[in-house]
């Protein structure tokens, strides 16, 4: 071993012998510590390029990374000229030949050494990774994104082993490692984010089923969820992923994990006669024990008023157990501007448990009319109008309608309503920003977004559209930390990972583009994405099989475009054949057919911009057709086919390099948006 590197702190560069060993200027040092970071593992030239000269044309940035490698060779030679393994595209430091604080650290998590983990974490305490360095605004954005990305694995690592050392009986050292994590979270090492409890609500179980304990069961989840989202030392996980979390298997210690959180709220509702009896119990997520439980029995005929008192006492014991701040000093809200009418507030909560059910036949319909009917009772419940606002989106996304922009205009009257009546409406802001999309008004959209983002951030559906907003317009990067923000926030949310496997497709990370499309996979949604990512790493084969596998979900997660009947037997198989070859075989003759193929269905579909031809059209590189199409209009169910377009992949890449492109950009928006947010990172500013 030639070399370590200290990456907590200050950076440092150390022989064998423990001499320094000073790399001469900041975007040296910058670059050696980027390897560094990396492991090892190869940098993409174009990557680097883009990370210190962030505003120059590819070509003179990737001149200036080779003047900038041959120094730094240069520098090293006395300690190895073989150090640095330089390809033609990619870099990469020899990981034989140097250890760092980093790796030391993350192999004894991986190989289970508690006592070198807890080490290694007690002598990097609190520092921050790559402290005081500063090469320029790109490498601060990477820095940025490495330190919360890096964090979280280690926190998650760590937590992973202290269960396993709790489990197995060695609490000494269990003890000790969670002491040396604490040391390091409390340190401000972490985010915000990152250094709260994180915890998850769980539908309580109804012990003898009955309309109005559903009711209750409803009513308590979105409640619990409300009340100790305002609670500002805690982390809720999203809803979607909580309801969702009882599939996941009995086990709790196994939810907890798949939810990324440290403790879950449990309970059960059992109604005697006119009195509905509630137990909360509060569970560790390591173990699955209970920490504490209390019960309440209330009246039946004022079930509002019975949700409250529970979620109220519930937080008054977390906060108490958890040693939080007083409420008022932590931002709680002990009570909303607003009393929503008890027969509304039934019919909302109905609305909504509909709504996220999304797919099945006829469901967003029927939410739209209980929502309805709700809000024509009680005019004045603001989140009742923003649940109304998502029903008409997922409407708009998720059936074959053809009035999707039509939808999308509801979409916007109800979240405006939203919003008149309570300014803080948050997702109201990001929701609005959609309908903002098909009025060619990305810039829009992201000041909603951002908005909305600043409003509510803990709120994964919020998060997840500033993350999408930006991944459209070609901020990859910036998107990145939003995206997986969200996927933290809701990790049983499969929709999530569609986002983070194109994006990280769109870096260059094809390994972790292939994981996030297969965890979609494993959660029941297309694999359009994995194929994808597949296909760009060179596995054609496996690709056209993954996407093959696709057509099992038609008519239950997928829908026939709008206004067609759905394919059957052999013509289901020959379609999805030709998609298949056509998207993922790397063969120019299955494109044509393909693209053949959506020009008929352009020509015949009664929505010419349906989905199911603008998607393979992105990933065909048919610039022709995505131009034809997005540049018509864009609605809530194409408009996610854009964030498709900014890989730097054959075919991917020739539709923005195509020499249209820019004016199809301006035609649309974009380059408003560019002017305001940032040029996309695979496109030079215009001098």
């Amino acid at each position: 071993m030639k070399l370590r590197t200290s990456l907590f702190g200050s950076f440092r560069l150390t022989r064998h012998d423990g001499t320094e060993l000073h790399v001469a200027g900041k975007k040296l040092q910058a670059l050696v510590a980027v390897l560094c970071v990396h492991g090892g593992s190869d940098v993409e030239r174009d990557t680097l390029s883009q990370l210190f000269w962030p505003s120059k044309s590819q070509s003179h940035a990737r001149a200036s990374l080779r003047q900038l490698l041959l120094r730094l060779k240069q520098q090293l030679t006395e300690v190895d000229q073989d150090l640095l393994i330089i390809g033609r595209d990619r870099v990469s430091i020899d990981p034989n030949a140097l250890k760092s604080d980093l790796s030391e650290l993350q192999s004894a998590l991986e190989t289970r050494d508690a006592t070198v983990a807890a080490d290694r974490l007690l002598a990097i305490g609190a520092r921050p990774l790559l402290g005081q360095m500063n090469a320029g605004p790109g490498f601060e954005r990477w820095l940025k994104d490495q330190r919360a990305q890096i964090d979280q694995r280690i926190q998650s690592a760590t937590e992973s082993l202290i269960g396993h050392l709790e489990e197995t009986g060695r609490t000494l050292e269990a003890g000790r490692l969670r002491d040396a994590w604490r040391l390091r979270a409390s340190g401000g090492a972490l985010s915000d984010t990152e250094r709260r409890t994180r915890i998850a609500v769980l539908p309580f179980h109804i012990l003898e089923e009955d309309q109005e304990s559903t009711i209750v069961k409803q009513g308590l989840f979105d409640d619990l969820i409300t009340t100790l989202g305002q609670m500002t030392h805690l982390l809720v996980a999203g809803r979607t992923s909580s309801l969702n979390a009882r599939s996941l298997g009995r086990r709790l210690p196994r939810i907890a994990e798949a939810l990324h959180v440290s403790y879950l709220l449990d309970g059960s509702i059992q109604r005697h006669g006119e009195k509905t009896r509630v137990h909360v119990s509060l569970v560790d997520g390591h173990n699955g024990f209970e920490l504490w439980g209390f019960s309440h029995e209330g009246s039946s005929d004022d079930i509002l008023s019975l949700q409250e008192q529970i979620a109220t006492a519930t937080a008054d014991r977390l906060r108490k157990f958890l040693k939080l701040e007083d409420s008022k000093q932590a931002g709680f809200q002990e009570s909303r501007d607003h009393k929503p009418n008890p027969a509304a507030l039934d019919l909302y909560l109905q609305g909504r448990a509909l709504t996220m059910r999304a797919i099945g036949d006829g469901v967003l319909a029927r939410a739209i009319e209980v929502l309805e009917k709700a809000l024509a009772i009680d005019p004045d419940f603001a989140a009742g109008w923003t649940a109304l606002a998502e029903a008409h989106a997922y409407t708009a996304v998720y059936t074959p309608c053809l009035d999707r922009v039509a939808q999308s205009s509801k979409l916007a009257e109800c979240a405006a309503k939203a919003i008149e009546l309570e300014p803080n409406q948050g997702h109201a802001r990001a929701l609005l920003g959609i309908h903002r999309w098909t009025q060619n008004d990305p810039r829009g959209a992201l000041d909603l977004a951002f908005e909305g983002y600043r409003l509510e951030p803990d709120n994964p559906d919020v998060t997840i559209r500033l993350g999408s907003f930006l991944l459209y317009i070609g901020r990859t990067r910036d998107a990145l930390p939003y995206i997986q923000q969200a996927v933290e926030q809701d990790p049983v949310n499969g929709r999530n990972f569609a986002m983070l496997s194109v994006a990280q497709l769109n870096l260059g990370n094809l390994d972790e583009a292939i994981k996030a499309g297969q965890r979609m996979v494993d959660l029941g949604l297309p694999s359009m994405w994995l194929a994808v990512a597949t296909a760009a790493s060179g596995e054609h084969e496996l690709a056209v099989s993954q996407y093959w596998q696709t057509r099992l979900l038609m008519n239950t997660v997928i829908f026939p475009p709008a206004g067609t009947r759905p394919l059957t037997g052999q013509a289901l198989k020959t379609y999805w054949k030709l998609a298949a070859k056509g998207v993922c075989s790397g063969r120019k003759v299955h494109r044509a057919l393909y693209c053949t193929m959506l020009d008929y269905l352009h020509a015949t579909l009664p929505d010419p911009c349906d989905t199911s031809i603008v998607a393979p059209a992105i990933w065909m590189g048919y610039s022709k057709m995505v131009f034809k199409t997005l540049g018509s209009q864009i609605t809530p169910a194409n408009m996610y086919c854009l964030m498709s377009l900014w890989a730097d992949k054959d075919p991917i890449r020739q539709t923005w390099q195509h020499p249209d492109f820019v004016p199809f950009a301006e035609r649309i928006g974009l380059i408003k948006a560019w002017e305001k947010y940032g040029w996309p990172d695979l496109l030079p500013k215009p001098v």
